[in-house]
């Protein structure tokens, strides 16, 4: 892993104040994928999607790394029956708190079948919690951002520029759909899928403070001078795209030792619940017989990272910790993105 260490920047963001330093720069080189491991056990969304190891994903060109890294899907062969190729990579080491920024050229988001996301999880779901930073199904327009914790944490609905969703960020709260947590949409189709895309990407910017998660957004010609210059400040930043500030929350007992995570799945709980009340319902009779039958629809279902790094305030910079792969293998499939139901409230 890339270290190295900047001098603090003094920041008050919505969540707290902190002084960043740099913590894990994981760059863009091959070893970029030398701190993940690749998930390849059945997909816990109940996915149309046969994840790879790293051998096979690069034999098969789904991933390289190369002044940028790239993590495709199969693209060129109809699918077998236990779903198409793609990958599922997740951070060896975990953090508690934190301010992970991704610097996003390309998402796989905007393609019927596809559900990406960009998200943290702990090896003990629901008790670690999760924190959902990019996600979508099929042709969703606008970036959806979901807390997931065991009972007790309800979140605040002000002091962000989305639209709240649901605010109980328990799955299983009375008055929500099962899986919900607590949700809140962006509102600019620049934040997700064929539109940020096609604008060249942006920044996802998350800190995770004891007083909350907040998730910042920047279309790249807007991204701020502190973060280009490796002393991000959010102070500086505005208002935030998705704040979970407590309306009745301990974040501390709800959220810890969290992993990073990409992966790319086709269908599943969301993307075929959704299936037949969207668009893609006139491209075939269900998802995954689209998916299955259509690689070429998949060219631009990828992820192209210009860069990723996790600053820590400076007074906790070594918080994170390595977790042994094989108990974080038998542990994922218990993870949070289980089999969700249709959710409510989209605005897609």
């Amino acid at each position: 892993m890339y270290i190295r260490s900047t001098l603090p920047v003094l920041g008050l963001a919505a969540t707290g104040m902190a002084a960043y330093i740099l913590e894990d720069d994981y760059g863009t080189s091959t070893s970029f994928f030398d701190q993940f491991s690749f998930f390849t056990a059945a997909d816990p969304t109940g996915g149309f999607v046969s994840y790879v190891d790293r051998i096979t994903a690069q034999n098969a060109g789904l991933i390289s790394a190369d002044g940028a890294v790239y993590m495709g899907v199969d693209h060129t062969n109809v699918a077998s029956n236990s779903g198409r190729q793609s990958v599922r990579i997740t951070s060896t080491k975990s953090y508690t708190h934190g301010l992970v920024i991704l610097d996003l050229a390309h998402m796989p988001g905007g393609i019927c079948g596809t559900w990406p996301a960009f998200w943290m999880v702990g090896p003990d779901w629901p008790a670690n919690g999760e924190i959902d930073i990019i996600e979508g199904v099929n042709t969703q327009a606008t970036n959806q951002m979901t807390l997931h914790a065991t009972d007790g944490c309800t979140i605040a609905n002000d002091g962000f520029t989305g639209t709240l969703l649901t605010s109980n960020c328990y799955d299983y709260a009375r008055g929500q759909p099962t899986n919900a947590g607590c949700g809140i949409a962006a509102t600019s189709s620049l934040t997700y899928g064929t539109a940020f895309n096609n604008a060249g990407g942006g920044i996802y910017a998350t800190e995770w403070t004891s007083a909350g998660i907040s998730i910042w957004f920047f279309p790249r010609k807007y991204t701020p001078r502190d973060i280009r210059n490796g002393t991000p400040n959010p102070e500086n930043w505005g208002t935030p795209l998705a704040s979970f500030a407590p309306g009745s929350c301990d974040f501390d007992s709800h959220f810890s030792e969290l992993q990073i995570v990409f992966d790319t799945t086709f269908c599943g709980g969301w993307a075929s619940s959704v299936w037949d009340s969207g668009s893609c319902a006139s491209e075939a009779s269900s998802c995954q017989d689209f998916v299955a039958n259509n690689p070429s629809a998949f060219t631009e279902a990828y992820w192209l990272i210009n860069s990723l790094q996790v600053y820590q305030d400076a007074s906790s910079a070594s918080v994170g910790r390595v977790n042994a792969t094989e108990h974080l293998q038998a542990q994922l499939p218990l993870e949070g993105r289980r089999r969700r139901s249709v959710r409510h409230g989209r605005g897609f």
